[in-house]
């Protein structure tokens, strides 16, 4: 078998193609023939940037999402059956309730990843994908689809006619506008790009400001919504736009603060901002994403069961032209899932 393995900060230098023998599932664990996985900002940060919140095992098998066919089960083994198609969560060990150190071991971070042709994941490590999409479709959710999910519904829970502020066309913000939409609530989105302005309103957005003509986007927010300003803020931005999101929350609104405060910079790197005296004031409440659990990644699918909802993809790359796709992601000109085939 082949799979890729990664040097934290070297580069596509660091990213190499190694073979060796297809692994055994030990008890508890199940054999997953790897069809499809997904490239998102946090691989940039661990190959590029050699930055990241958690911990990377030297040589790790990198990337968090990966989806394919169970060929084998070991010991003990009974949830899952022999051609069933899986999921990997990206938290093998995470099932559910508040994120813990205990629950922070991670796929292509202290564990290998799915940039890989065969994979061992405990039984509990994976979910059954839902049977209207294909691999490449169902790759796309494990950890940005559930990320969008927890942001939406780990905190306060979004209710139909509730507004929600979604900043750019990342895969998180995407993902949270089409899921608001399912629950009925409104979305305002922002954007630096025209070309984006027209794809955001067609994905189900209610309005666009663009953040490029409009620097002070939170008073076109409170335009839109008469003043009321919103009930959930999707901050991906980081510090730049951390207090703009803050002014554009209503008394009690909920900020989900998504990765290391968007992946933006290391923690040292952030300014000090009025988040805290805000918080204290009990103007907004910010909480930290980290991905989301076992429950999350349940109730997303029965949703998108329910809905037959699919995922944005931007583009699609075979295996073997994995650092080509490496590269693609990181000139940043995606819009939706940049996904990987191992077919």
């Amino acid at each position: 078998m082949k799979s890729y393995q990664i040097t934290k900060g070297a580069g596509l230098s660091g990213l190499t193609l190694r073979g060796h023998d297809v692994p055994e599932p030990g008890p508890g664990d199940v054999l997953i023939r790897v069809r499809a996985s997904a490239l998102s900002f946090r691989e940039v940060m661990i190959l590029f940037l050699g930055y990241y919140p958690l911990p990377i095992r030297p040589d790790v098998i990198p990337l968090a999402e990966g989806v394919g066919e169970v060929i084998a089960i070991g010991p003990q083994a009974t949830r899952i059956k022999v051609g069933e198609r899986v999921a990997g969560g990206v938290f093998p060990h995470w099932m559910d309730g508040p994120f813990a150190w205990d629950f922070a071991d991670q796929l292509g971070g202290t564990l290998d990843g799915m940039l890989t042709e065969y994979a061992v994941l405990p039984q509990e490590g994976v979910v059954h994908i839902p049977e209207h999409l294909s691999f490449e479709e169902a790759v796309a959710f494990p950890l940005i689809g559930v990320t969008a999910w927890n942001a939406l519904t780990g905190g306060r829970a979004l209710q139909a006619g509730d507004t929600v502020l979604t900043l750019g066309s990342g895969g998180v913000s995407l993902f949270a506008l089409q899921f608001a939409k399912l629950f009925g609530a409104r979305v305002i989105a922002t954007t630096s790009s025209k070309e984006k302005e027209e794809r955001l309103k067609t994905l189900g957005a209610d309005a666009v400001v663009n953040s490029q003509t409009t620097p002070e986007w939170h008073l076109e927010v409170r335009e839109l919504t008469q003043g009321r300003v919103v009930d959930q803020v999707i901050e991906v931005g980081g510090p730049g736009t951390l207090e703009q999101s803050i002014k554009s929350a209503r008394i009690a609104g909920e900020i989900a603060l998504i990765g290391s405060l968007a992946n933006r910079g290391r923690p040292s790197d952030i300014p000090a901002l009025n988040v805290v005296r805000a918080a204290i004031a009990g103007t907004v409440t910010t909480r930290s994403i980290a991905a989301g659990n076992r429950a999350h990644f349940l109730a997303m699918n029965h949703a998108i069961a329910a809905h037959q909802f699919k995922p944005v993809i931007d583009r699609i790359f075979p295996f073997d032209d994995a650092p080509t796709a490496y590269r693609y992601y990181q000139e940043g000109q995606h819009f939706g899932k940049v996904i990987i085939s191992h077919h």
